[in-house]
C-alpha cells in the first residue's frame, strides 16, 4: 500500500527554521517525483517544491526560492524540506505528494497525498 507520512511541523518564531520529513511507504523513493505543497486557511493550495526521480531536478516558486531546500534520502525513503528564514505567510498545513511519474507534473496531477503537518510561525 502506497502511503506518504509527513512530520516535523510545529511552532517556530519568525526568522527561524524547520525541517519537514516525508517518508514514503509502498514503493522505492527513487521511482517517482515527490512534491511539497501547502495550504493556509482561506487560501488555495500552493506548490512549494518538487524533486524529480529522473535526474533530481528541483523546482521552487519565487515565494520560497532561496529559503527552502528540498532533498531526498533514498536509503531512508524520505524527502526533506528544509525551511529557513520563515515568515508569517509560510504558516500553513504542509503536504507531500507524488504524481506517480519520474518528472514533476503540474499540481493537479499529484495523486497520492500525505495527511499533512502544521507549521505555525509566530512574530
Amino acid at each position: 500500500q502506497v502511503q506518504l507520512v509527513e512530520s516535523g511541523g510545529g511552532w517556530v518564531q519568525s526568522g527561524g527554521s524547520l525541517r519537514l520529513s516525508c517518508t514514503v511507504y509502498g514503493f522505492p523513493l527513487d521511482n517517482y517525483a515527490i512534491g511539497w505543497f501547502r495550504q493556509a486557511p482561506g487560501k488555495e493550495r500552493e506548490g512549494v517544491s518538487c524533486i524529480s526521480s529522473s535526474d533530481g531536478s528541483i523546482y521552487y516558486p519565487d515565494s520560497v526560492k532561496g529559503r527552502f531546500t528540498i532533498s531526498r534520502d533514498n536509503a531512508e525513503n524520505t524527502v526533506y524540506l528544509q525551511m529557513n528564514s520563515l515568515k508569517s505567510e509560510d504558516a500553513a498545513v504542509y503536504y507531500c505528494a507524488t504524481d506517480l511519474s519520474v518528472e514533476c507534473s503540474p499540481p493537479a496531477y499529484f495523486e497520492i497525498w500525505g495527511q499533512g503537518t502544521l507549521v505555525r510561525v509566530s512574530s
